[in-house]
């Protein structure tokens, strides 16, 4: 008898036929809406296998409903929606999706670094509402970013790819990360500074480093205080790193120029969020790694993980070292 896997989200039937092959499937069959909550916690009761989104807190809650669960496999790279120390302890391994969406979810920080400088939400808004009557000589003008010193905060794979398209802009690079990472300074061009320095010295400041609860709110009124107040906060990492309620106080009354969001404490972020009513932030819906064919691969690679560590063969991307019962 086929071992029970279920899958939270529908995916492509190319990226499950390896999984039906060995394993009885069933699958939520809605591809724009979230798994409602007890709906999850009926489904996991026979599931061996859980393969799951960001979407969904896969908490003790869940683990004690689950009690055949073997493996959680995390279409992420990211995991802080599940409790890794909880599943360590029930002998649940925890995988996830790392490397294959680094270019691509470089190329969203640096497309909304550039976006939020040059404010063209705000200005292709301006054209659609039928404002642009005239030409002036200071109508919606931005930041440059050709020259100008860009602080990177988590100096991983995802940020050392920012920094390579900075290069591209002459731009100045400094970082901060837990560890120095001398061999990327060389082959980059960065420099590793302190903390403060990132946020002193920075024209435009980029968060790319993973959420765990040291760093939430690493980025609040103290920190913006530090800011330069032309400077521009780019965060495609986690939403519980930077304070929103502070970061709106400091973009309301100038204290630094402008914000692009790509992730927020809350998703999806409340439509009443204060953050959603200026002008100076540009806001997306957590796309960072919204590429198709960077989508599929992560698809294949949690499908992979699941598949692989139940079949006890072939290569996992292991988040944990369970405590096998």
């Amino acid at each position: 008898m086929k071992e029970n896997i279920y899958i939270t989200r529908k995916l492509p039937s190319s990226i499950i036929e390896k999984l039906e092959k060995s394993f009885h499937i069933d699958m939520w069959e809605k591809e724009e809406e979230a798994i409602p909550r007890e709906l999850l916690l009926e489904k996991v009761k026979e599931a061996k296998g859980l393969l799951c989104m960001l979407t969904e807190t896969i908490d003790e809650e869940v683990m004690e409903a689950a009690p055949n669960l073997k493996v959680i496999s995390n279409m992420a790279v990211g995991y802080n929606n599940i409790n890794v120390n909880e599943a360590t302890k029930r002998g649940i391994l925890v995988t996830n999706t790392p490397g294959v969406l680094t270019e691509t979810t470089a190329d969203l920080t640096f497309a909304l670094l550039m976006a939020t400088a040059r404010r063209l939400v705000e200005a292709s808004s301006y054209l659609r509402e039928g404002n642009w009557q005239t030409w002036s000589p200071m109508q919606l003008t931005g930041m440059d970013i050709f020259g100008a010193t860009l602080g990177i905060i988590g100096f991983g794979r995802i940020g050392q790819a920012v920094a390579r398209r900075a290069k591209g802009f002459q731009m100045e690079v400094l970082y901060y990360n837990r560890s120095r990472k001398r061999e990327a300074e060389e082959e980059i061009g960065a420099t590793y500074v302190d903390f403060k320095t990132v946020l002193t010295k920075s024209d435009f400041i980029c968060l790319l480093l993973p959420y765990s609860p040291e760093v939430h709110h690493l980025i609040s009124k103290n920190e913006l205080s530090f800011m330069k107040k032309t400077a521009v906060l780019i965060n495609t990492a986690r939403g519980g790193i930077v304070d929103e309620e502070a970061l709106y106080h400091a973009l309301k009354n100038k204290e630094i120029w402008a914000a692009g969001l790509d992730v927020f404490e809350k998703e999806p972020v409340d439509l009443s969020h204060p953050l959603l009513t200026l002008s100076n932030v540009v806001t997306l819906p957590h796309i960072g790694s919204a590429s198709i064919a960077t989508r599929m691969k992560m698809a294949q690679l949690a499908a992979d993980n699941l598949h692989n560590a139940l079949s006890n063969r072939g290569t996992v991307m292991k988040v944990n070292d369970p405590v096998q019962a």
